[in-house]
């Protein structure tokens, strides 16, 4: 029998993570809150408290599987805190679309103002060692006197990458001042958050996602010309253990 192909396998492994991530953070949740809120069921706050246990137990999984606190995964963990702070103490539902504005600005901000640092995000989020060769891009910027040039390129990626998020920001104020309209503690107002819930992937992030991609593709473009290579030599190709 031939041995499954690692890439194969690493690429089922990460559609696995994607859809658990999705059942977690969103799926589970949605029904929880559209399906059993009713007093029949849990009931309101417990509907909430159940709902929010499962994003709140996989972002926990994530930072003991990992061994390190990932900012993004320590920003979603505190905004579902918040969420459900802000939904059990049944406060206005202006605080919640406040909160779900606020979390992609602090992202589009922190990627400006890193870049008055010797760490841009920029470099986080798009160049770095998992996506791109940046050991030969490098030597090759060197080779060229073109590393000036690059810096001024990682602006503007820095820029769009910003516009990215607050795209999002915008979206997810518009999204939970249009939906959460219910008084909290209703379970009209578990509905509507269940409802914001499952709109969250289609409505912000895609659209978020196609402005970061295409920040990928200008800063890739900026790369091939700057470096003369072409995108399969800009691209990290993880050795397997046959070529090792």
């Amino acid at each position: 029998m031939n041995d499954i192909p690692r890439e194969k396998l690493e690429n089922a492994h990460k559609s696995e993570n994607l859809l658990i991530n999705l059942a977690f953070n969103i799926v589970i949740p949605t029904l929880i809150l559209t399906k059993l809120s009713g007093d029949d069921y849990l009931g309101t706050k417990m509907a909430l408290v159940t709902a929010l246990l499962f994003p709140l137990g996989y972002g926990t999984r994530d930072f003991i599987t990992s061994g390190k606190i990932n900012l993004f995964s320590a920003l979603g963990f505190v905004s579902v805190l918040l969420t459900g702070g802000i939904s059990l103490m049944e406060l206005s539902p202006a605080y919640i679309a406040i909160k779900e504005a606020a979390i992609p600005a602090i992202f589009g901000l922190a990627t400006l103002v890193s870049l008055k640092t010797p760490y841009p995000l920029v470099k986080t989020f798009i160049y770095n060692d998992a996506i791109l060769d940046t050991e030969k891009i490098a030597g090759e910027l060197s080779t060229r006197g073109n590393l000036l040039s690059f810096e001024k390129l990682l602006v503007r990626a820095s820029w769009l990458l910003a516009g990215s998020f607050l795209l999002s920001s915008i979206l997810n104020y518009l999204l939970a001042t249009i939906l959460l309209t219910a008084e909290p503690g209703t379970v009209e107002f578990n509905e509507q958050l269940g409802k914001m819930t499952a709109l969250s992937f289609p409505v912000i992030a895609v659209p978020a996602m196609v402005v970061m991609f295409g920040a990928m593709l200008y800063l890739f473009s900026g790369i091939k010309k700057l470096t003369g290579l072409d995108f399969e030599q800009i691209i990290h190709h993880r050795k397997t253990k046959r070529e090792s």
